[in-house]
């Protein structure tokens, strides 16, 4: 049976001595998250997501969401109750408006939150997770009408929501999109067509479910500029806010999946269900993308959740089983046989986990600062600055926190041996829950090309030159100080490989688009290994002022210290192959002819 122990203390070393969360205490929310409130609710946390959420992991998965024959979904036993007790913490309205009954806290402490609740139960915390990413679309895009009749209830958790883009036909393509909005005569619409892969589009644990709809005004242009988007209630919504007819809109089936089993992932229909538009006609993809953003980020969360579990579980059985003795001579002469974390090759598989989640945790929680920033400051360049580096990192944590994510479940998987192979042991689910992370919500190839093809560019490339400007600056004020050598010298190289890199595009793409094609995703791998090395700097310093300052804290700095250079002797030097293959060019990948695959 598969354990977990949220990582409270690694996260208050990050917020407190890595990032300096008081530093941002004049933006609204963060005066009230003093260090007693912030321990306190990741403590809480914890005990929720181990003790509640995560022994229902492997029993969900196993019995998976039922349909009847009307099309109503149930939920794996245990859910209900699960997901009664993560809304009455009032977990879901953390971050949110307190105008509409959200904590206001940062949405930061809502990132670490779910980062938790992922790792214990992927499929259950996804639930409310998708309706932290309708809210955030609706508050941005939705009409105060709107945001007074259905923030309350998501926030609450009473309700619950989903969006809906993706078509049998039609999946990143959204110009393709056939699903027809009409209108009505009272102002609504009435909606006609399916959507499939719908997140809990149907399910037992909320009294409504909200859907957020992708769909065509009769008479729009065709092609992405004509796609609006629309609200649609499961159950239709009186003037007073209470719960009216069925809407005819309804789960056809529940898609057979390789993992996330505890989530209804739903086929749904749309036979003339009333909805209403939300923000302008024909601009609905402005709209939704601040829902898919946040979904994004996470996503990215999702990767680093099953890393984590994954590792945990591994690190643990690698320490009690037994076999075979060190290369080096019998570490424990009193046993039968060593265990098996006296083997190198064990400790390669565990330390790339380890210092990749360190510095992803780190990764995430540095961006969701910039986050809380681009969305709460006054300050008009401190605004511009943040949400430059959240539009140029989501891709790259998307991308590159699932596709390690995943990674790094396989290598936990292949520490227990046979045993990750069998069920009992849990480790299998965490590759199959894990895998779905890299495709839904764009997939990380798409990723890797919003990254080249649009983040790059934008604004001149301002986000970029700020990234590039804040890492040399980090490391001038840093390389006088020996104890750092070791982490600037591998962080100096990757930066110079990813400009390498970036100065290469610009003088091959713009003639020959299929080389930014050909290279993307080595790109977004060197990105993400440029942005981890980043993380890891900075965890050295906080790390090496802390163990000169506190003795009690020695052996866990030290730790820290040792697997940081890990990441920077065995892991940062994979930039180098990143860059030779970006500038290999497209040449050889799209010289060989169709009919020849």
């Amino acid at each position: 049976m598969p354990s977990y122990k949220a990582p409270v203390g690694e996260v208050l070393f990050l917020l407190h001595d890595v990032f300096d969360i008081s530093r941002y205490a004049s933006l609204p929310g963060f005066a009230d998250a003093t260090p007693d409130v912030v321990e306190a609710i990741l403590n809480e946390a914890a005990k929720l997501c181990e003790q509640t959420l995560q022994p229902l992991n492997q029993t969900g998965d196993r019995a998976g969401c039922v349909r009847d024959k009307n099309g109503d979904v149930r939920t794996p036993e245990g859910f209900k109750s699960a997901y009664k007790a993560f809304i009455d913490g009032g977990w879901v309205g953390l971050a949110a408006d307190p105008e509409f009954g959200g904590q206001g806290l940062p949405y930061t402490l809502a990132a670490i939150v779910n980062e938790f609740a992922s790792s214990a139960n992927m499929s259950l915390a996804m639930y409310p997770g998708l309706s932290q990413g309708l809210l955030a679309a609706l508050l941005t895009h939705g009409s105060q009408a709107q945001k007074e009749l259905y923030a309350p209830k998501l926030i609450s958790g009473a309700w619950s929501g989903t969006m809906n883009l993706t078509e049998p036909h039609c999946g990143t393509d959204l110009g393709l999109l056939k699903t027809r909005a009409v209108p009505n005569a009272d102002g609504s619409y009435a909606l006609f067509g399916q959507k499939i892969f719908i997140s809990a589009g149907e399910h037992d644990l909320t009294e409504n479910i909200i859907h957020l709809v992708l769909a065509r005004i009769e008479g729009a242009p065709a092609g992405v500029k004509g796609i609006s988007l629309f609200i649609a209630p499961k159950f239709l919504i009186g003037p007073d806010g209470s719960i009216g007819a069925r809407n005819k809109l309804a789960c056809g089936s529940i898609e057979h999946k390789m993992g996330i089993h505890g989530n209804s992932t739903c086929v749904m229909n749309y036979d003339g269900a009333t909805a209403w538009l939300v923000g302008e006609p024909h601009r609905g993809l402005n709209a939704m993308f601040v829902m898919m953003n946040e979904a994004r980020l996470g996503v990215a969360l999702q990767g680093l959740a099953q890393s984590e579990v994954a590792y945990q579980n591994a690190a643990a059985y690698a320490k009690e089983r037994l076999q075979g003795r060190s290369m080096a001579g019998p570490k424990f002469p009193e046993k039968p046989a060593d265990p098996i974390i006296v083997h190198p090759d064990v400790r390669r598989n565990l330390l790339e986990i380890r210092a990749f989640n360190e510095a992803a945790r780190a990764l995430v929680l540095w961006t969701s600062l910039r986050s809380d920033v681009a969305h709460r400051s006054g300050d008009a360049a401190a605004l511009e600055g943040a949400a430059d580096t959240l539009g140029l990192l989501t891709p790259v944590l998307k991308g590159v926190l699932t596709d390690m994510g995943f990674e790094n479940t396989v290598k936990a998987q292949q520490v227990l041996g046979g045993h990750g192979y069998i069920a009992e042991w849990g480790m299998e689910q965490f590759v199959r829950d894990a895998r779905i992370a890299m495709i839904y919500e764009g997939a990380n190839g798409i990723q890797a090309l919003d990254l080249v093809g649009r983040k790059l560019a934008k604004d001149g490339g301002r986000a970029i030159i700020a990234f590039f400007a804040e890492i040399k600056a980090f490391i001038k004020d840093n390389e006088a100080d020996a104890e750092m050598a070791p982490y600037l010298s591998g962080l100096k190289q990757g930066v110079d490989h990813l400009e390498q890199a970036t100065m290469w595009f610009m003088q091959n793409a713009r003639a020959k688009p299929e080389n930014a094609g050909a290279g993307s995703y080595d790109y977004m791998r060197l990105f993400g290994l440029v942005a981890l090395g980043f993380m890891w700097a900075q965890i050295a310093r906080a790390a090496l002022a802390k163990r000169a300052g506190a003795e009690d804290q020695a052996d866990v700095m030290n730790a820290k210290l040792l697997t940081g250079k890990f990441f920077m002797d065995h892991m940062m030097p994979e930039t180098g192959a990143h860059l030779a293959r970006i500038t290999a060019g497209a040449h050889d990948l799209m010289a060989l002819p169709a009919e020849a695959f």
